[in-house]
C-alpha cells in the first residue's frame, strides 16, 4: 500500500472503527445485561428450571456460528456478511424483547419463545465478534494492527463492567424487555455507519460452501456446549445423556476432520494448525477463555455475598480489573505498532495472569475491598497483555485469504474454553461448598448445590452462623481460583515457544502454496483488487 493510499484510507479507518466498536460493544454487553434481568424474567414467565437456557442458547448460537461466519466472510466478502450478522442480531434482539407479549399470544410460552429468540440473537452475535477482528485485519496491516485491536480490547473491558451496571439500571427503572430493545438504536447507528463508510479490499476466491463440514462442526460444538452446560448440573457426568453427547461430539469432530481434508473450501482449514504459531496461540486462547471466563464469574458472587455489595455496586467493584486491562491493552497495542515486536507480551501476560489468579486464592471473609481491588488490577494487567496480542499473532500466521477463518478459529477456541471453564469451575465450586460446614445452607440438605441457596437470608442469620456460611463461600471461591492457577500456568510456557515472525507492513497475501510457513508471511503476492 503506497503512502498516498494510506493517507486516504486512514480517516476512513477511524470512522469505520467507531461502527465496529459499537458492534463489538453490543455483542459483549448483551449477555452481561441480560444476566441482571433474569430474575425479573423468571418472575414474569416462571420456568425456573429452564432459565439457564436463556444464557446457554445465546452461547450455543454464538459458538456454533463463529467459525462459519469467519469462512463466509472469506468467501463472499466481509462487508456484506458482517452487515447480515448485524441485522440478524438486531432482529433477534427485537424478538427477544417481544417474547411472551400479546404479539406472540401472551406469557404462557414466554420462556420457550425467549430461549428460541436468544439462539437467533446468538447466531448474529457470532458474526459480530469474528467480523470485527477480521475487518480490522482487512483495513490495517499487521504492523499497525495492534493499536486498533488494543482499542477493541478496551471496549471489551468496558463492556464487562458496564454490562451489569446498565442491566441493573434498565431492570430497576424500565423493563427487562429494554435489556434487548436497547440494542436496536445502537445497532442501527452501527449499521448506518458501516454500510456507508466501510470499503474493504476484495480477493477472488472460489465460492463453494462446505455445508457438510459446517453441519458436522455445528453438531460437535453443540454436543460439547451441552456437555459443559448439563454435566454435573442437569445430569451426572457418568449419566447416559452426558456419555451419549460425548460420543456424538467425538464422532462428529472425527468425521469433520476427515471431511475437511478433502473439502475444496473447508470451513476450518486444518492446514492452519500446521503453522506452529497458530497452533500454539489456539491452545493459549482456549486456556485464556477457560481461566478468565470461568473464574471471573465468581468475583461478583464473592463481592455480593462475602463482601456484602449490591448487584450494581459489584459491577463498580470490577472497575480495577477493567482499568488494568484497558490501560495495558492500549499501551501494548501502541508498542507493537511502534516496534513491530510482540513475542514477549503473551509470555509476560501469562506470567502476570498466573500471579493475579494466585493472589485471588487469598480471598476470604476478612479480605477488604481495597485488597481485592489490587488483586484484580494484577489480573486485569495480565489479561491486557494477552487479549488482542493473541488475535494479532493468529492473524499474522495465515494468508490474507484465510484471515476470516483464522479470526473465527481464535474466537472459537476462546469461547469453547470459556464454556468449559464456566461449567467445570461451577462443578468444582458446588462440590467444595457442599463438603464445607456451610454446605447444608446451600443444598437444602439434599446434596444438590444451589437448591436451597437464598442469599437474601444471609443478613438475617445470627452472627456466628453467618460467619460460618460466608467462610464456606469464600473457601469455595478461593478453591476455584487455585484451579484457575493450574490452567493459566501453561500459558506463559506455551507462549515461550512462539516464534517472532515479522509483522507484515501491508495487507498483501503471501505467495500461494508456500514451502515454508515463516517465509510465507513475508512473500510478495498480487495486490488486492480495489
Amino acid at each position: 500500500m503506497t503512502q498516498a493510499t494510506q493517507a486516504v484510507a486512514r480517516p476512513n479507518v477511524r470512522v469505520v472503527l467507531s461502527g465496529l466498536m459499537i458492534a463489538m460493544m453490543l455483542a459483549m454487553l448483551d449477555n452481561m445485561i441480560v444476566s441482571t434481568a433474569l430474575p425479573r424474567i423468571v418472575g414474569e414467565f416462571g420456568g425456573l428450571d429452564h432459565f439457564t437456557w436463556v444464557v446457554t442458547a445465546y452461547v450455543l448460537g454464538t459458538t456454533v456460528s463463529t467459525p462459519i461466519w469467519g469462512k463466509l466472510g472469506d468467501l463472499y466478502g466481509r462487508k456484506s456478511v458482517f452487515l447480515t450478522s448485524v441485522v440478524i442480531f438486531l432482529v433477534g434482539s427485537a424478538l427477544c424483547g417481544m417474547a411472551g407479549s400479546d404479539v406472540f399470544g401472551g406469557p404462557a410460552d414466554g420462556m420457550v419463545e425467549l430461549i428460541a429468540f436468544r439462539a437467533v440473537q446468538g447466531l448474529g452475535a457470532g458474526g459480530l465478534m469474528v467480523g470485527v477482528m477480521a475487518i480490522i485485519g482487512d483495513l490495517v496491516p499487521p504492523r499497525e494492527r495492534g493499536r486498533y485491536q488494543g482499542m477493541i480490547a478496551g471496549i471489551m473491558a468496558i463492556a464487562m463492567v458496564a454490562g451489569p451496571l446498565v442491566g441493573g439500571f434498565i431492570t430497576d427503572h424500565l423493563s427487562w424487555r429494554w435489556a434487548f430493545y436497547v440494542n436496536l438504536p445502537l445497532g442501527g447507528v452501527a449499521l448506518l455507519v458501516l454500510a456507508t463508510t466501510m470499503h474493504l479490499p476484495k480477493y477472488r476466491t472460489e465460492h463453494r460452501i462446505d455445508w457438510l463440514g459446517a453441519g458436522l462442526l455445528s453438531a460437535g460444538i453443540t454436543a460439547i456446549v451441552l456437555i459443559t452446560t448439563w454435566g454435573g448440573n442437569e445430569y451426572q457426568w457418568t449419566s447416559p445423556q452426558i456419555l451419549g453427547l460425548a460420543a456424538l461430539a467425538v464422532l462428529a469432530l472425527v468425521v469433520f476432520g476427515l471431511v475437511e481434508r478433502r473439502a475444496a473450501e473447508p470451513i476450518l482449514p486444518l492446514g492452519l494448525f500446521a503453522n506452529r504459531n497458530f497452533a500454539l496461540i489456539s491452545v493459549i486462547g482456549f486456556l485464556l477463555g477457560f481461566a478468565m471466563f470461568g473464574a471471573m464469574n465468581f468475583l461478583p458472587l464473592y463481592q455480593q455475598t462475602v463482601q456484602g455489595a449490591s448487584a450494581t455496586n459489584s459491577g463498580l467493584l470490577l472497575l480495577p480489573l477493567m482499568f488494568g486491562m484497558l490501560v495495558v491493552s492500549l499501551l501494548v497495542g501502541r508498542a507493537i505498532t511502534r516496534t513491530g515486536r510482540y513475542r514477549s507480551y503473551p509470555i509476560i501476560g501469562g506470567a502476570v495472569m498466573v500471579a493475579g489468579m494466585a493472589l485471588l486464592t487469598r480471598l476470604d471473609v476478612h479480605t477488604g475491598k481495597l485488597e481485592s481491588s489490587l488483586y484484580m488490577v494484577v489480573l486485569g494487567v495480565g489479561m491486557g497483555f494477552l487479549m488482542q496480542t493473541s488475535m494479532l499473532i493468529a492473524q499474522n500466521s495465515v494468508e490474507q485469504k484465510d484471515l476470516g477463518a483464522a479470526s473465527g478459529a481464535a474466537t472459537f477456541f476462546r469461547s469453547i474454553g470459556g464454556s468449559f471453564g464456566i461449567s467445570l469451575f461451577g462443578a468444582i465450586f458446588a462440590n467444595r461448598l457442599a463438603d464445607s460446614p456451610a454446605g447444608g445452607a446451600f443444598t437444602g440438605g439434599g446434596g444438590e448445590a444451589g437448591v436451597g441457596m437464598d442469599l437474601a437470608q444471609l443478613k438475617q442469620l445470627p452472627a456466628q452462623a453467618r460467619e460460618l456460611v460466608l467462610g464456606g463461600l469464600a473457601d469455595a471461591i478461593s478453591h476455584v481460583f487455585w484451579w484457575a492457577v493450574l490452567c493459566t500456568v501453561a500459558v506463559p510456557v506455551l507462549a515461550w515457544f512462539i516464534k517472532e515472525i515479522p509483522l507484515r507492513t501491508a495487507n498483501e497475501p503471501p505467495a500461494p502454496q508456500p514451502t515454508d510457513d515463516d517465509q510465507a508471511e513475508t512473500a510478495p503476492a498480487k495486490a488486492p483488487a480495489a
